[in-house]
Parts: C-alpha cells; sequence; structure tokens
C-alpha cells in the first residue's frame, strides 16, 4: 500500500493531481490526511506553486551561432532564451486564444487599425521603465527592410506606428482580424529603445535575467528577475539551459537527474521511457510539421516536375509508422491541418505513388544523377531515419536519391535554406495567415523554399482582408491548393510534441503550440522546496 501511496505522490508532484485529490486518494488507501501531508518532498503538493530551486533542462535545437538579439533568432533554442529574459506584447495559449503579456488590451473597430494598451509598471533588467515608444522602436528594427528577423513577414503589413500617451497605434495596409497574433512570435521580445546600441546583451523584461557569459550552443545561465511584474510565472531561482543536441545524451541526463526535462524524445524509445523511475512522457498534437524543403530557384528542383516527382516518390504512412511510430499523422505538401481554423478537409490527400513518381521524374529530363537530401537528427529525432525511407521509396521509382548527414551544430546556419534539398521542422502558428507570411509569401523573411509567386501571394493577402468567413476558407483552399501542387516543400508528416520531464517536476501542462509548453517549462513550473 505504501508503494501506491509513493505513486500518488509522484502524480502529484508532477501536477496530474491537486493537493485535495491527492489526500482524497490516499484516505482511501487507508492514510490519514496528516499522516499523507507528511510524506518527504511533499511541500510540491500545495496548491500555488513553490518558488525557489535550481531548474535544468536538456535541449535540442542549438548550435554555436546562436545570438541572443531577437532579430537573429533562428533556432529553437534561440526561442527558449528569449521567453526566459523577454517578453512579448501578447501570446497564443494553449487552447489557440490570445493571451495578453506586455500588452494589456488590443481593440480595432474595422481591423485596420489597432490600438495597444501597454501595461503599466514593467521594467527591464536594467532597472528602465517599459514604455509604449519601446514597443515602437522594436516593432520598427524587426520590420526594417534589412532586419533578417523571423517577425518580419507578418509585420510587413503594418503602414503606420504610432503612440498616443502608454497606447501603441498601429495602421495596417488592409484589414486584418487576426493581426495581433503577428506579435505573438517569440523574437518580438520588446527591448529597451528597440534593442539600438546593443541588442544581443541578453536585456529585456522577462523573468529572469542573463548571469555570466553565455556560451552558444553549450549552455545559457539565468536568475529571477526580482522585478518581474507577473507572480504567477518564474517560480524557480535560477534556470539552466544545457545545450544536448545528442538524443542519447539528451535521455541519459535527465536519467541521471542532470537536467529536469528534456525536448524531442524518440518516438522509438516512448515505450522504455515510460517504464524509467521517476520519469514522464509528455506528447501532445498539434500544428507542427516535418518537411523536405527544395529551393525552387535552384537547379534541378526549380523544375517543377521534379519537384512533383519527389512528392509523389515519398511513403508518408511508412515514416509516420516507422520514425513517429504512430506519434503523428501524415502530411498534404502543405503547412496546414485540421488544427487550424478554415482547414479544408476536402483536399485529397498525396498518397505514394511510385508509377507517377517514375512518369513526372522522366517528364523532368533529370539526367540521372543522384539527388541530395542534407538531413540532420539534431532537427528532430528520427530525420535521417526518415530521409532513408524516402531514399527507399523513391528508389522503387527510379529517382536516386542521396542521404547526406550534417553536424547538428550550425546546422540552421550552414545548411538550412542554404543547401538545395534539406530537412526542415515547424512548429506551426495559431494562424493560417502567420504560417503564409512568415514562410511562403515572396516577401516572407523564412522562405526556406526561396518560392516566388505572384498568385499566391495575392490569394494570402486578399484572405487576410477577408472578413467574410465563408469566401475566406474559399481563399485559403486555394493558397493550399497552389502549395500543394506547385510549392517546394514536401510536408510528410504532422508530429507530435514529445518531451519527457522528471516526477519532481510541478506544473507541467502540455501546449500544442510548441516543445516543452510552447518553450514555457521553464518559466511555468516549478521544484519541490
Amino acid at each position: 500500500m505504501t508503494e501506491e501511496l509513493e505513486s500518488l505522490k509522484e502524480s502529484l508532484m508532477a501536477g496530474r493531481l491537486s493537493r485535495r485529490e491527492f489526500l482524497g486518494r490516499a484516505s482511501a488507501l487507508g492514510f490519514g490526511a496528516a499522516a499523507a501531508s507528511m510524506m518527504p518532498g511533499l511541500a510540491l503538493a500545495a496548491d500555488k506553486p513553490i518558488k525557489g530551486g535550481h531548474l535544468k533542462t536538456g535541449f535540442a535545437g542549438g548550435g554555436s551561432a546562436d545570438s541572443l538579439d531577437p532579430t537573429l533568432a533562428t533556432s529553437d533554442a534561440c526561442f527558449l532564451n528569449l521567453r526566459l529574459f523577454g517578453e512579448t506584447l501578447v501570446n497564443t495559449s494553449a487552447s489557440g486564444q490570445l493571451e495578453y503579456r506586455i500588452a494589456e488590451e488590443a481593440s480595432s473597430s474595422d481591423g485596420v487599425t489597432w490600438l495597444f494598451k501597454i501595461r503599466n509598471g514593467v521594467e527591464f533588467h536594467n532597472g528602465k521603465t517599459l514604455t509604449a515608444e519601446d514597443v515602437v522602436e522594436t516593432i520598427r528594427r524587426h520590420s526594417d527592410e534589412k532586419s533578417q528577423s523571423i517577425a518580419k513577414g507578418g509585420l510587413s503589413q503594418i503602414d503606420r506606428l504610432s503612440t498616443e500617451g502608454n497606447t501603441v497605434k498601429i495602421s495596417l495596409k488592409g484589414a486584418n482580424a487576426d493581426f495581433p497574433f503577428a506579435l505573438s512570435e517569440i523574437p518580438l521580445s520588446i527591448q529597451p529603445n528597440g534593442g539600438k546600441g546593443d541588442p544581443a546583451s541578453g536585456i529585456g523584461s522577462g523573468p529572469y535575467k542573463l548571469e555570466g557569459t553565455p556560451q552558444a550552443g553549450v549552455r545559457y545561465q539565468f536568475r529571477k528577475f526580482a522585478n518581474y511584474w507577473d507572480p504567477a510565472i518564474g517560480h524557480v531561482e535560477e534556470n539552466e539551459v544545457l545545450i544536448i543536441n545528442d538524443a542519447t545524451a539528451r535521455t541519459g541526463a535527465l536519467q541521471s537527474g542532470q537536467v529536469h526535462m528534456i525536448n524531442l524524445v524518440d518516438p522509438k524509445i516512448v515505450g522504455r521511457l515510460k517504464s524509467a523511475p521517476g520519469i514522464s512522457v509528455k506528447n501532445v498534437t498539434g500544428r507542427s510539421h516535418y518537411v523536405f524543403s527544395m529551393r525552387t530557384d535552384t537547379a534541378p528542383f526549380d523544375n517543377e516536375d521534379l519537384r512533383m516527382a519527389l512528392k509523389l516518390a515519398i511513403d508518408r504512412d511508412e515514416i509516420v509508422k516507422k520514425v513517429l511510430a504512430g506519434f503523428g499523422s501524415v502530411g498534404n505538401d502543405m503547412p496546414i491541418n485540421a488544427n487550424y481554423p478554415f482547414f479544408d478537409a476536402s483536399i485529397p490527400q498525396r498518397r505514394y505513388d511510385p508509377e507517377q513518381a517514375a512518369a513526372y521524374y522522366k517528364k523532368s529530363g533529370h539526367d540521372g544523377s543522384p539527388i541530395v537530401l542534407h538531413v540532420s537528427d539534431a532537427v528532430f529525432s528520427g530525420a535521417t531515419d526518415a530521409a532513408q525511407l524516402f531514399q527507399q521509396s523513391a528508389a522503387k521509382a527510379g529517382i536516386p536519391i542521396s542521404v547526406q548527414r550534417e553536424p547538428g551544430d550550425g546546422y540552421y546556419t550552414e545548411v538550412w535554406s542554404k543547401k538545395p534539398f534539406f530537412v526542415s521542422l515547424w512548429a506551426g502558428r495559431a494562424t493560417q495567415d502567420q504560417v503564409y507570411s512568415l514562410t511562403y509569401l515572396s516577401t516572407a523573411p523564412w522562405n526556406e523554399t526561396h518560392l516566388k509567386n505572384a498568385e499566391l501571394d495575392r490569394l494570402v493577402l486578399a484572405a487576410r482582408s477577408e472578413l467574410d468567413p465563408s469566401k475566406r476558407q474559399k481563399l485559403y483552399s486555394d493558397v493550399a491548393n497552389l502549395l500543394r501542387d506547385h510549392g517546394g516543400t514536401i510536408a510528410f508528416a504532422f508530429n507530435d510534441f514529445i518531451d519527457a520531464v522528471s516526477n519532481k517536476l510541478g506544473g507541467y501542462n502540455p501546449d500544442p503550440n510548441r516543445a516543452l509548453m510552447n518553450l514555457m517549462a521553464p518559466i511555468k513550473c516549478w521544484l519541490p522546496a
């Protein structure tokens, strides 16, 4: 019976039971409330989070070229750091709703002019009070034509920026009912004076201050910011991020207690990890998807027939079964699934068809030389396996693929969107407009396939300003079909986010937006006293 009580305690400490539920079940086992409450470590069981402690995260997705400058943030490791030391105007909640942060409200009467009321009393780590001017300068820096920011695409719709007291006024070039979501991009963390002067200083208004000298691709240390405005966030005293791109080493660090949580758990080891003592596996289905991307401006992928041949030569079902171990679903060469509003379920699912693939390959006139696909397991666990399965299925269509493994360190600066054919991972966004503005418009800052398509641009802009739901759905359906048939993206699977956490961790609640609770686990979870 004591084993059953210990199991209840682990569920309580992991946040799966409330204190009241724990005491009720303990009483049912014959333990009085007082006796149960005296169990070691039960301080974590309080309904309110415990403050203090040193939390360590083992994280895959970082490299030595990572920067603390938000406009240069290119990896999930950069985004995780920004969650710790920075903060955006708004966030996207786990349910897909707008959540106010630096902005305490947003309003518009026509979808063109938006007013964002800035929260009073927010302080930067350097002691300066955050103002509406800081917000405006941050947006201007990210939207500058020379900016490399991931947020640039969503900001391209802005016509004018101004302040009215502590309110930011944003006038758009056209109506967009979803515009506030564009400001939830993690790199849009508000910086003093927009980050001018020293943008990589790590000074923000988030719950944690950068401590010591960061080691890009290795280690980052943070300490609780005493003057942070929101007592509901930032429970531990110290946060440490350890970049561990190797899946085996990352899992080993969790099992040995060196870290409290990890991302990118290999689906093939989920069963084994679930049976490991003191560890819980967390998975959640959302909008994240895996892709093989072809640069449409580079031979041989500037040939649309060759692109279609490759889209038909991949066995998506086999990859979902063997690589994702069922923790996902097949993709349809577009970045949208049923988790998005305005999804068109009538679009036919593309399937493996080696005969049609062979026909398109012959039509393309390709010279028969191996097509090099660049991959790294640092992008997602099993990326190399997925590429090798693609290689095998394509061979049955007479299409030769050579799989080139790349090191995780530097993948996003040396390989991603630079090599002609490469693996990529997208976390997805709250709205379709965000996805298309980020990656698929001709002017998108992260247009990894370098697709330039005037009709797609026209459709996305029309959908953005269309307020009639039925007309808007038709426009987004047209965008999806165009990308599916003419784009450079082989979106072969939508994946679950699979994390693993120590049972000592409290407050963990999976979020479909990104891994590790939309990268907020380090600032929302807590440890035993």
